[in-house]
């Protein structure tokens, strides 16, 4: 199958991209990398009127350190983050999950605001961008806005995005002293979409944690940064504070049943990875503590 007809327009800066996104509104799409829109479009998945290419915008690519934060073009390639030697030093958690993003040649031309902008619930980066509490910034008619991560995915394939608007860049605040990162997934084969995966930041503290973002992906409508994950702050992690946080995680999910797996399924492997992740990030073994599906 092939994409219904539309125009296309190639802007040749962020206020051209804005203008053409302001005239044509909802019936508009921006083209980064073209590795979500393009499967989309020829499956008649969407049709949008126009294409809005953006992808030879060099003011929106690129890595940079400017002060206590870590910025990040929204056309900067997957492939990118995987090679650069900033996000390895400042924000690991990238480069791990980049690593499972797809495969080399989806790598290649994937964008992280593409990325973001898709939100597939599935994702890997959007749980990441969560899980690091990164700031996400659009430009439109209107300026400028800074949205955190955490309001910016609001369900399946939608954000806080308009139509109007565009992805400009992320920002990460660089990591603190004692920072640890850990990233897993399950999916039936390497590079498919995730049957359930989880990101996580923490701050280490005498063998436990004073901070720990855990962010879920795949088993809702868009990453979820456990609550549940609080209850092993600021304390001794033993076998029964471990229960009790996966008891309260299985309490706390709704993931949906599809082909991929059940519900169930997926809630039992939210467990273990959040008893995988504990144990990694203090380097010591933690029994399982998922309760059986």
């Amino acid at each position: 199958m092939k994409a219904s007809a539309f125009d296309y327009a190639r802007p040749t800066s962020v206020a051209n991209a804005l203008q053409l996104l302001v005239a044509h509104g909802d019936k508009a799409r921006v083209l980064s990398g073209g590795q979500s829109l393009m499967p989309a479009m020829n499956l008649r998945l969407i049709s949008p009127d126009v294409i809005v290419d953006i992808g030879d915008l060099s003011e929106l690519r690129g890595i940079s350190l400017s002060g206590d934060r870590l910025s990040i073009g929204a056309l900067t390639r997957h492939v990118d983050l995987l090679q650069s030697p900033e996000i390895a030093a400042q924000a690991p958690l990238l480069t791990q999950a980049v690593a499972h993003v797809a495969h080399p040649a989806v790598r290649n031309r994937g964008t992280i605001g593409g990325s973001l902008a898709h939100a597939d619930p599935a994702s890997e980066l959007p749980a990441c961008m969560v899980a690091l509490d990164a700031t996400i910034i659009v430009r439109g008619p209107a300026g400028e806005r800074r949205i955190a991560a955490e309001e910016f995915f609001t369900g399946t394939y939608q954000t806080a995005l308009s139509p109007q608007e565009l992805l400009i860049s992320v920002e990460l605040p660089l990591p603190r002293e004692n920072a640890a990162c850990f990233f897993q997934e399950f999916a039936r084969r390497h590079g498919d979409y995730a049957i359930a995966g989880v990101a996580a930041q923490a701050t280490l503290q005498e063998g436990g944690f004073s901070d720990l973002r855990m962010v879920f992906f795949a088993v809702g409508d868009r990453p979820v940064l456990a609550k549940s994950a609080n209850r092993l702050v600021n304390v001794a992690i033993n076998p029964l504070v471990l229960s009790d946080a996966s008891r309260a995680l299985g309490e706390e999910l709704d993931p949906q049943d599809d082909q991929q797996a059940s519900a169930a399924m997926r809630r039992h492997l939210a467990k273990i990875l959040l008893a995988r992740c504990v144990g990694v990030l203090l380097g010591r073994p933690v029994p399982n503590a998922s309760e059986p599906v």
